[in-house]
């Protein structure tokens, strides 16, 4: 019996992209997501030799006594700077690969996604068939990680300068998606996914 071909998008987007709208509306058209920053979480969680490697990195226990994780810590570490995150990303970033190989293995619809802030830099996108860069001017990005996260506009620029640049993202992304209040997003997500839908449908 012939396998349905499936085919996979990655969601990326610098920090107030809107990249969960996009995914809620990939969900609303019955499109699987894998979250990656979820799936790390649980890693992180769960996985003692995540654990171990954290701490010798950290110099200190990723997990709270109540067996959360010590959020704060982590996020001063990874905002320390590009080392600091890519050290993190190293030893987490592998089994999230993992997970989403064991995920896919289990989908059975013909488009599925994957979400990831990091899609480029963690090398993700190795994984996926299509590349989508959600997109925002710098100002309205600002604006809304301020207003969502109560956090300061040079604590939104620190964390900014720890991602890719959206230009760059722009060149290595299959389509790019506009989120600045002036294009439907619904719109144009249903125009992608229409045509990759007929394209599978052509080549199955």
């Amino acid at each position: 019996m012939l396998q349905k071909k499936r085919l996979s998008l990655g969601i990326t987007g610098g920090i107030g992209s809107g990249k969960s709208y996009v995914c809620r509306i990939l969900e609303r058209l019955q499109i699987p997501v894998f979250y990656t920053d979820e799936e790390a979480r649980c890693e992180m969680l769960s996985n003692p030799q995540i654990h171990s490697q954290l701490f010798h990195l950290l110099q200190a226990d990723v997990l709270l006594p109540t067996g959360e994780l010590n959020k704060p810590l982590i996020s001063t570490f990874i905002r320390s700077g590009e080392d600091a995150a890519t050290a993190v990303n190293a030893i987490v970033h592998p089994q999230v690969r993992i997970r989403f190989r064991r995920w896919m293995a289990q989908q059975e619809a013909p488009l599925v996604a994957m979400e990831s802030a990091l899609l480029f830099e963690s090398g993700f996108q190795s994984e996926v068939d299509w590349s989508v860069l959600v997109t925002a001017p710098e100002e309205v990005r600002i604006a809304r990680v301020m207003a969502r996260d109560g956090k300061s506009r040079e604590e939104v620029l620190r964390w900014m300068a720890l991602q890719m640049s959206e230009e760059r993202k722009a060149e290595l992304s299959s389509f790019v998606v506009l989120n600045n209040g002036k294009h439907d997003v619904e719109v144009q997500i249903r125009k992608l996914t229409s045509r990759l839908m007929a394209q599978i449908a052509a080549e199955e």
